[in-house]
């Protein structure tokens, strides 16, 4: 062979050589990311081929499927349905053939395609015998009664989120944000799906009903963080009952400032115990024990409820915030509820169900398992725990304290008949100055005769429609609180 033949020869066997390593690094390395690529039009083509499996509540799906209208190019055969999207769209999420999809529908789309690799027998098996494959279902920890009393509640109330956790596990009872969408009206790939899509973004709702309030807002927590001050002055040994004066002047000065932090009206903060004062929420007392105890203490209290970081349900919910760099003026606001301490819902129902379960705090979930299409269990959530922010006979001072708020405080609008009901009440101030409406909080849990506790309740409102002075936590969330406590008790009868 001449030179030049040699060349050529040399050259198409290299170019073959190149073309064999790229196929197999296609085929072979880029493969697992090529399939889920949002871009690969099959990966959602194979997505809507068969109908999804359901997200199950209580034993009955809250989803379902439709045949998908053929419209054009439209190669989906089957769309997603939701049976009261709107009330259920913070725990589902959505399903859209047009937009991805998310939370729930998102993290366990393999499990309600059926294309889960823990599926991969079941899937083998069917085609064996001809058997058209199908979804697995997701069932969750959510209780429908406690959600459609959370969702009432909230409706008149313009914007607002509840979240509900069995204190004894971690199991997420409700979770509900207002206003809020039906996942149903853009679940296809029409023009007026992608119109119903358009009128939801922010953009074009500054209420923004597609945003998770219970898991994704962060409030200044107001007068429902004192919780949390009381149990570090408890964990602390500042005070080791709920009836020690804490000898607090009235007046009483931010430390290194001529600021004086003022109660809201005329309430006996002057030397109050920790119960009076968190019957009555004096800024004086929470406000002092915040400096006394110090920012190290408290940030380290905080943490043990889970302030600073992220919990996964298995939907993302943002880090609450307590600060980590403040002098003692600053302490003393954040140790209120205020400065830059901002929590989510979840989280401040996190804090209720830490004192009503002794003190221990369960790691919050909302699936309780994933089935195959046979409802075959393929995994199971065991409850797990996540930290001990208070002794066992702390908790019980502190549960003292909160009951004390229901049964004589500002609270009273949470009673049960025959259930004691801890709580506190919250009015959370915001904007430039405080200038804009304040939010409206309660916290609680509901305590049986039998002395277990069956739910711990976070609710917040933001009620642009009330008169400023009669925005309370006591007013405006307490009772929503009671109806969730109520209907979860009466679900279990």
């Amino acid at each position: 062979m001449n030179k030049p033949l040699r060349r050529i020869a040399i050259f198409c066997g290299l170019l073959v050589l190149a073309l064999l390593l790229r196929d197999n690094y296609v085929q072979y390395v880029q493969s697992d990311s090529l399939r889920s690529d949002p871009h690969n039009r099959r990966v959602a083509i194979e997505r809507y081929a068969t109908p999804r499996g359901d997200i199950v509540v209580d034993g009955t799906p809250i989803t379902g499927y439709a045949k998908s209208k053929k419209n054009g190019i439209n190669d989906f055969v089957y769309k997603r349905t939701y049976k009261d999207g709107a009330m259920w769209a913070p725990v589902t999420g959505y399903a859209s053939q047009a937009f991805d999809a998310s939370q729930l529908e998102k993290l366990d789309d393999g499990i309600l395609t059926g294309n889960d690799d823990r599926l991969f027998f079941r899937n083998t098996l069917d085609m064996i015998t001809g058997k058209p494959k199908q979804g697995g279902n997701v069932v969750t920890t959510l209780n429908a009664a406690a959600q459609k009393a959370a969702y009432q509640g909230l409706l008149s109330r313009g914007k607002g989120a509840v979240a509900a956790i069995d204190p004894q596990t971690g199991a997420i009872l409700a979770l509900a944000s207002t206003p809020s969408y039906d996942p149903s009206t853009f679940a296809g790939n029409t023009n007026t799906d992608a119109k119903a899509w358009n009128k939801l973004q922010k953009k074009n709702d500054p209420d923004d009903p597609m945003l998770n309030r219970a898991l994704r807002e962060t409030y200044p927590p107001g007068s429902t963080f004192k919780v949390v001050t009381a149990a570090a002055a408890l964990e602390n040994g500042l005070y080791t009952t709920a009836d020690q004066h804490t000898s607090t002047p009235l007046p009483y000065f931010l430390k290194d400032t001529r600021t004086e932090l003022k109660n809201e009206g005329n309430i006996p903060c002057k030397n109050a115990t920790m119960r009076v004062a968190l019957r009555f929420s004096c800024n004086t007392v929470f406000g002092k024990i915040g400096t006394d105890l110090g920012k190290d203490k408290m940030q380290a209290e905080a943490e043990k409820f889970g302030f600073n970081s992220e919990q996964l349900t298995p939907v993302r919910s943002n880090a609450s915030v307590f600060p980590k760099s403040m002098d003692p003026a600053q302490t003393a606001l954040s140790s209120i509820g205020q400065f830059e301490t901002a929590a989510t819902p979840l989280q401040m129902a996190m804090v209720a169900s830490a004192v009503a379960n002794n003190g221990t705090l369960m790691k919050p979930y909302m699936v309780d398992k994933l089935q195959a299409p046979s409802l075959d269990v393929i995994s199971q959530t065991d409850p797990e725990k996540l930290s001990q922010p208070l002794s066992e006979a702390n908790a019980q001072i502190l549960q003292s304290m909160m009951e004390t708020v229901v049964k004589e405080g500002t609270g009273t609008k949470a009673q049960i008949p025959n259930v004691t009901v801890g709580g506190k009440t919250g009015t959370a101030q915001h904007g430039v100055a405080n200038s804009e409406k304040p939010y409206a909080w309660f916290i609680s849990y509901a305590k049986l005769p039998d002395g277990s506790s069956p739910v711990a309740v976070a609710v917040v409102v933001e009620d642009g429609s009330a008169n400023r002075g009669d925005i309370s936590g006591g007013g405006l969330a307490a009772p929503i609180a009671r109806d969730v406590m109520k209907a979860v008790i009466d679900s279990k009868k």
